[in-house]
This record gives C-alpha cells, structure tokens and sequence, in this order.
C-alpha cells in the first residue's frame, strides 16, 4: 500500500463510517475496481482507532453524562440518561454475539462485489422507504427494552458489506418511530461500543505481526478521525432539512455502477 491509496482510504473510512452508505463497501471496492492490493488488517485498526476517536471526541459530554448516570444507577435511582446507557449496551449485544459466530464466514464468504451491489441497492430502498414513510417523533429519551434490541438486531445486519451500519440502524429507528435527529443521534452513539469492540478484536489479531507500516498507520488514523468529525458535525445539522434521500439516491446509483461493472 502506498500513500496515496493510504490517504484515499482514511478519508472515504472517515466519511462513510457514519454515512447511511457503507464503510465496509467502501473499502473494500478499491481493491476489486483499481486492483489495489488489500490495505491489510493494522491498517484497517488504523482508520477505526480514528473513527472511534472522532465519535468519542464528539459526544464527549454525552458520554460522560451517560457513564456517570449507568454507573449512579447501579446502586441508586435510574434517570434517562442512564436508562440511555442500558439501551445502548443491551443494542451492542446482537451484532457483538453475531460478529463473534458468524464474523469468519462472512469475512470469507460475503464480500464480494455481488453481494455488496445487491446490499448497497436492497437497504439504501429500504431506508428511503422508511425515511417517507415512517418518520415519527419520537426523541432518543424515548426508546425502550424492546426498541433498543430491534435497533440492535438490525445493527447485527451490517456485518454483511454493504449494508451500512448507520443506515440499518438509522432505518430501523426510523421505522420505530423515532425523528432523524433521535435515530442519527443514537446511531452515532450506539457506534461508540462496537467501534471498540471491533478494532479490539482486530487488534488482538494485529499483535501476531512483525511488520507494520508506522507511516501509512499514522496518514490512517489522523485523516480518518478528522474526516469522521466533520461528518458527524455535518450529518446532525443537516438530516432534519436534507433527509435520506441524497443517501438512497447514492446508494442506488453505486449499486448500479456495481451491476454494471459485474456484467461488462
């Protein structure tokens, strides 16, 4: 991997993290369409270090209310933000148990350009669906056991490219009844844990390795956690007055470049 793919890759990592468009797509489509070789797995720990960093940067006041409150509530009375703090663990457990089962098979099996059209194209309909039809009002205080596991489960989904974890879970808070800002909001929040799950499983697997590229590592890191800040920054302000829309039409328009390139 040069430095030119390194700083392509950390940039489209930042803004698709949190983008209703798929990250995993992203990433992995460079590769298939340009022939680049596979940015490597210390890379791939790079750039979600950076996410995660933007994430936490962002709604650090959020977290620390959250945590405070979860752990008040151990021993004490429980508020909404801690009520928050359960919902977000107990919507992190579907997609940590599915990942932990089925993560090697999709690793080997689904992540082919077929499958990311077919995804890209099935769930950028179903979030434009969702997002004309079933917009409620609902605000993030307001979600409950059951909501939070369906949020969760449908999180689970993501593993499979191209589906998009914020886009899914976004969808399926949509479709809950929730207002785009409450179900951008928690999708944001919900990133925070499986993020850290996420590239702590991958870093575990890093550790067996002797050569890192320390440069390439860095360029990752740094470009993908400004890129994700300005997006989350950029998202929340914008999802009330733009909607989803924009995103399901991108959507749309790469799986059918996908399609086309399938065929041709």
């Amino acid at each position: 991997m040069d430095v030119l793919q390194a700083i392509w890759l950390a940039v489209v990592q930042g803004f698709t993290e949190f983008l209703p468009i798929s990250s995993s797509a992203h990433l992995i489509l460079p590769s298939q369409i340009l022939g680049w070789p596979d940015q490597g797995l210390a890379f791939d720990v790079a750039v979600h270090v950076g996410s995660f960093a933007a994430v936490v940067l962002y709604f650090r006041r959020d977290i620390q209310q959250l945590v405070s409150a979860w752990f008040i509530s151990l021993g004490g009375p429980q508020t909404a933000e801690s009520n928050l703090a359960w919902y977000i663990v107990v919507a992190t457990v579907p997609a940590g148990i599915t990942g932990l089962i089925f993560g090697g098979l999709i690793e080997i099996h689904l992540r082919s350009m077929a499958v990311i059209a077919t995804t890209t194209i099935l769930f950028g309909l179903l979030l434009g669906w969702a997002d004309l039809r079933c917009r409620g009002d609902k605000t993030i205080y307001q979600l409950s056991w059951k909501t939070a596991l369906l949020v969760g489960a449908a999180q689970a989904l993501a593993l499979v490219p191209g589906t998009s974890r914020s886009g899914i879970t976004m969808t399926a808070a949509l479709m809950l009844g929730f207002d785009r800002t409450s179900a951008a909001r928690f999708s944001f929040l919900l990133a925070i844990p499986i993020i850290a799950l996420s590239g702590g499983y991958k870093g575990l697997e890093l550790m067996g390795q002797v050569s890192v590229p320390w440069f390439e590592i860095i360029i990752g890191t740094v470009l993908s956690a400004v890129t994700a800040y300005i997006c989350i920054h950029s998202f929340l302000r914008l999802v009330e007055r733009v909607g989803m829309l924009p995103f399901v039409i991108y959507r749309l328009l790469l799986g059918g470049v996908l399609i086309f390139l399938i065929l041709d």
